[in-house]
């Protein structure tokens, strides 16, 4: 029984504003850098969505550029979410790691 059985954190939106945290970045190689920080595979479709979302709440912000691809930031707003999830995560990981012996 493995990871295989509770999925993987997969949540688009965490998983895009995890990726914007690290800097401004354009859908495609948001889709690149979740591939390779939590090894989930977005599709554009599920992508865009979430990005969607993320801008209508204020949590990310689409900038101004003359090319075609749209680079993306996160806000003051979606700093702070992320941060209170991370947290709440962190607790539980700890605890659930301390309950198993782990730590």
């Amino acid at each position: 029984m493995g990871n295989d059985v509770f999925g993987r954190y997969s949540d688009p939106s965490i998983l895009i504003l995890a990726s914007l945290a690290g800097g401004e970045k354009h859908g495609y190689a948001m889709m690149e850098d979740i591939a390779e920080i939590a090894s989930v595979k977005l599709g554009p479709g599920t992508l865009y969505g979430a990005i969607s979302r993320l801008e209508k709440s204020g949590l990310i912000q689409a900038l101004e550029t003359d090319d075609r691809r749209r680079p993306y930031r996160i806000t003051s707003a979606g700093e702070m979410a992320l941060r209170d999830y991370l947290t709440s995560i962190h607790k539980v990981a700890t605890l659930g790691l301390h309950r198993l012996g782990a730590i």
